[in-house]
Parts: structure tokens; C-alpha cells; sequence
């Protein structure tokens, strides 16, 4: 169950942060639909689906909702990293790429 928990909640924040890290779509970034799940696995491949409603249910019972902006990066060899944007500075410019 916590291994799903921390699927979803990477999955929406690299959802968030991908679009930002693409070359070809720099400057613009997409919204998640309503109910829609997004995992992120460590090698930065993805995956997104929409669960029925019992599941979708179950997994909002295990959901924290995300309190500041999140960055995902990947490395040259498609190594998926999280970056830790808890610093003001860091936010700053968390929120700057998200504009």
C-alpha cells in the first residue's frame, strides 16, 4: 500500500514537472484530468491511467495532496531524481518553470 502511496503522489508531481523538462515543449505544460493516476517509475519511464471509481476510491484514501511545487528531473542515462524544493529559493524557482 505505501509503495502505491508514493506512486501516486510522484507520479502527479512528475506529471506536473515532465512537460517542463522536454525540449520540444519548453514553456508550456498540461493539466492532469480529474482522476487520473500517474506513475513514475525510477528508471523515469511513465505510465497514467484512470481508474474505475471504487479504485480511484481506495486510492484517495491513501492520497496526501501536494502542499508546494514539485520538480522530477532525469539524468543521461534516464535516471529519474526528485528535487528537493523545500527551500524558499528553491520554491522560487520551482514556481518560476511552472509559469
Amino acid at each position: 500500500m505505501n509503495s502505491i502511496k508514493l506512486a501516486v503522489i510522484a507520479g502527479l508531481a512528475a506529471l506536473c514537472a515532465s512537460q517542463a523538462f522536454a525540449e520540444d515543449t519548453m514553456g508550456t505544460m498540461t493539466m492532469m484530468k480529474g482522476g487520473q493516476v500517474t506513475a513514475i517509475m525510477p528508471d523515469g519511464h511513465m505510465g497514467t491511467m484512470m481508474p474505475d471509481a471504487k479504485m480511484g476510491a481506495e486510492m484517495m484514501k491513501m492520497a496526501k495532496p501536494i502542499k508546494h511545487c514539485m520538480m522530477i528531473m532525469t539524468d543521461a542515462k534516464g535516471k529519474a531524481y526528485m528535487i528537493d524544493t523545500s527551500t524558499k529559493k528553491a520554491q522560487a524557482e520551482c514556481e518560476k518553470m511552472a509559469m
